[in-house]
């Protein structure tokens, strides 16, 4: 071994050492937050816009050669792990282990809390409303398939709030335990799934019986037990059923995202870069939608996202799911939310929340 090769090897192990110490350091600290947090009554230990905050400043002062994403995940993992030593979040998301939503509550909190994986979408909620779980996750809407209408109709009877946001590049897998592609005669998945690797399925297997389960977990489970049986799943599907990867990254399109919602009891602070999402009504007459939109193009508001529902509570009555830009406590949201609740019959604020970090 050369000397230049072993002196970098020194230097790393010195740097290695000082980085153990400023997070031993920093835990420390992150100890005496939490009896300062006690002694002043202060029960709230998980901070979504702190957190967002600091992840913005550690991609802003990140000089590489890491990615800004590499550099906050690392930041990420620190916070989850001094986080858990005030106390281990229990985070409920739509299961069974090894769903993408998984993924996302990890990918949010870090790996230093206890997931909790629920049948349904209205399980999460429940879980949540239960006070069982501090957070839940959701899907809310995929960049190919659009919205998940389940998610938006526990939002019209549930008093939860939206907490945070992530985003998710979605990579499908084809899992099996077979040799190849000709000894596929079934492939199990999600609809979503499905629907979203259905070029390749019509070039690949196309007179192979596709099957909608409940989860892409689901699909892994029953491809490992049934034989010429593979499953549309990720990467962490294919460890946790012991799959082997038949074909990877099959998705239609390059850029396939998920975007999750992050719900809990608590209305979250401004963190200076935010969403906010409404419930809207209005009475089904001519002009009303115009009327409804008014006041966010009046205050210079952003929407990034509309999405309409029936109302259940009448025939071609709806209700629409708003996202617009910026904080319900900024001056000109406020405003507009005001001039709403005049236009509309019905305006439910579901939550600010930092935008997705990243």
């Amino acid at each position: 071994m050369s000397d230049k090769l072993l002196q970098l090897r020194d230097r790393i192990d010195a740097l290695d050492e000082q980085i153990q110490e400023l997070i031993t350091a920093r835990a420390k600290v992150a100890e005496e937050v939490a009896i300062a947090k006690q002694e002043a009554g202060n029960n709230i230990f998980y901070r979504a816009e702190r957190e967002a905050q600091v992840l913005r400043k550690v991609m802003e002062r990140n000089k590489g050669p890491l990615s800004n994403e590499e550099m906050a995940r690392l930041f990420r993992e620190i916070m989850s792990a001094c986080l858990a030593l005030e106390r281990v979040m229990k985070i409920a998301f739509l299961g069974p282990e090894g769903t993408f939503t998984q993924a996302a509550a990890l990918k949010h909190f870090g790996h230093s809390v206890q997931t909790l994986p629920m049948p349904t979408i209205g399980d999460v909620f429940r879980e949540v409303e239960s006070g069982m779980s501090s957070y839940g996750v959701v899907p809310v809407e995929n960049s190919t398939e659009g919205v998940i209408n389940h998610t938006l109709d526990e939002f019209m009877r549930s008093s939860l709030h939206i907490c945070g946001e992530v985003e998710l590049r979605i990579h499908h897998h084809l899992l099996g335990k077979v040799e190849n592609l000709d000894a596929v005669t079934k492939v199990y998945s999600h609809r979503q799934s499905l629907a979203q690797c259905r070029k390749w399925l019509d070039t690949n297997l196309a007179n192979v019986e596709q099957i909608d389960v409940s989860s892409n977990a689901e699909a892994a489970r029953l491809a490992a037990e049934e034989d010429g049986a593979a499953a549309i799943a990720g990467e962490a599907a294919s460890e946790i059923y012991g799959l082997d990867i038949i074909a990877a990254n099959i998705e239609d399109e390059p850029d396939n995202t998920t975007r999750f919602l992050v719900i809990g009891e608590r209305m979250v602070p401004a963190s200076g870069v935010d969403k906010t999402s409404m419930l809207v009504s209005t009475s089904n007459r001519s002009g009303a939608l115009h009327e409804m939109l008014a006041p966010l193009a009046k205050n210079n508001i952003s929407m990034t996202r509309i999405e309409s529902r029936p109302s259940r509570v009448g025939m071609w009555n709806y209700v629409f799911f708003i996202d617009i830009e910026g904080h319900v406590d900024d001056g000109n949201v406020a405003q507009a939310i005001k001039e709403l609740e005049q236009a509309a019959s019905v305006v439910k604020v579901l939550g600010s929340y930092p935008k997705a970090v990243l």
